[in-house]
């Protein structure tokens, strides 16, 4: 099994990176395999929703996205971290989840994911908020803690000092941890999982 985490920050090892960390480790020490993938500093371009993607399997724009939508393949599960940016997730974050979930609703389907927020002080439930959005569109489960998944700090130094939010942090990924190993267990005993409708899609102005 493993665990694919998206590093939304500017820098590399920074706050966010750290609070994954974190998460990483504990997952590791449950027998889960991890690999923290950063989206680096290069810009990334947003959605034009052009649908090419819905027939070729893959953004045009090949970049970072389809770097990440080959390893998803492989990966049973997913943390997305970001900081903090206006009570929001990074421009970058945004952009690239924006692509990465267009349409791939059978990629991700029944994998459990969850976000991790890292903030100077405030605007961390919003952005925490936003970034469940695209789990929950996904019939992805949502893999919570013991408190909303977020650490507080303006450098990696202080995050590490705040001792309730590294716990929530490895509460997170034991949490995940289990769930893994339940649908595993589940896989192996048979018990398929649910059968959706055919999608219903109503619009508002006919």
């Amino acid at each position: 099994m493993k665990v694919l985490l998206v590093n939304g920050g500017p820098h590399e090892k920074g706050c966010t990176y750290t609070a994954l960390e974190e998460v990483a480790k504990t997952l590791e020490n449950n027998g889960i395999e991890t690999e923290i993938m950063w989206l680096g500093v290069n810009p990334i371009a947003g959605c034009i929703g052009c649908n090419a993607c819905l027939k070729t399997g893959k953004c045009f724009r090949n970049d970072i996205v389809n770097e990440f939508l080959e390893k998803a393949k492989e990966c049973d599960g997913f943390v997305f971290g970001t900081p903090v940016h206006f009570a929001s997730m990074s421009g970058s974050l945004t952009s690239f989840m924006d692509r990465v979930f267009y349409g791939r609703g059978e990629l991700f389907k029944n994998k459990p994911a969850c976000g991790v927020v890292s903030c100077r002080r405030g605007g961390a439930t919003a952005t925490f908020d936003q970034i469940n959005k695209y789990f929950s569109i996904s019939n992805m489960p949502i893999v919570s803690s013991q408190y909303w998944n977020q650490v507080h700090g303006n450098t990696p130094e202080e995050v590490r000092k705040d001792e309730e939010g590294m716990q929530i942090m490895r509460t997170l990924a034991n949490n995940m941890a289990w769930l893994l190993k339940c649908i595993d267990i589940a896989k192996k005993e048979g018990l398929k999982y649910p059968e959706n409708e055919k999608p219903i899609k109503t619009n508002f102005i006919r």
